[in-house]
């Protein structure tokens, strides 16, 4: 697969750990025992050309990352043109939620090693990248299929975790979802502010 000609809109999933210590405080100046520490994920959903956060879900440590796609999918306003995740996401229902809601979306997720392609007489989009492997090696898909763009995410990701941080505040599951939307709108809101503004000079 050649790398697209055009990356707008674009969306690429990442799951971000968060500890969740504020129940564990309370816990430890009422009683003087030890902390309990809850683990939860956040999943976000990021523009991987603005770096705008569009979509987030926070669920427990032990949810499969590829099942947070389709509400995901369902926050993005407007259409999808390409889905990028890692190889978490390699699975048969996050390809489906995706052609689901946006059916001429490039997936661009990589297979795990030693996936095998398909006996369909179509080939589908995963078939198409295990092809590519073979025959380019995976640093040569990654070149052609414009996943290296992924590292533009990557260093949102480490944004959100130096401004944010790993830890919730929060006692309850609603304030928990409240808290992430307010971060999501913070930094979304310093990315507007940061990103410098091109005026064309005649």
């Amino acid at each position: 697969m050649d790398a697209p000609s055009c990356w707008a809109p674009a969306i690429d999933c990442r799951q971000h750990g968060s500890e969740l210590n504020g129940p564990g405080d309370w816990r430890v100046e009422k009683h003087g025992t030890t902390k309990r520490r809850a683990w939860h994920k956040l999943h976000i959903g990021l523009d991987a050309v603005s770096g705008e956060i569009v979509a987030s879900t926070l669920t427990g440590r032990d949810i499969d990352d590829g099942s947070q796609v389709a509400a995901l999918l369902d926050q993005v306003d407007g259409s999808v043109g390409v889905f990028m995740g890692d190889g978490a996401y390699d699975s048969a229902d996050v390809y489906a939620a995706v052609e689901e809601r946006h059916p001429d979306a490039l997936v661009i997720v990589p297979p795990r090693a030693g996936a095998v392609a398909s006996s369909q007489t179509s080939p589908t989009q995963r078939d198409g990248h295990i092809r590519n492997i073979a025959a380019r090696g995976r640093r040569g898909w990654q070149a052609a299929s414009g996943y290296n763009r992924r590292a533009l995410v990557e260093a949102q990701i480490g944004r959100y975790k130096r401004v944010i941080g790993n830890t919730l505040r929060s006692h309850t599951e609603e304030a928990r979802r409240a808290e992430v939307a307010i971060a999501d709108h913070v930094l979304n809101r310093m990315n507007d502010l940061g990103r410098p503004k091109s005026v064309r000079v005649s």
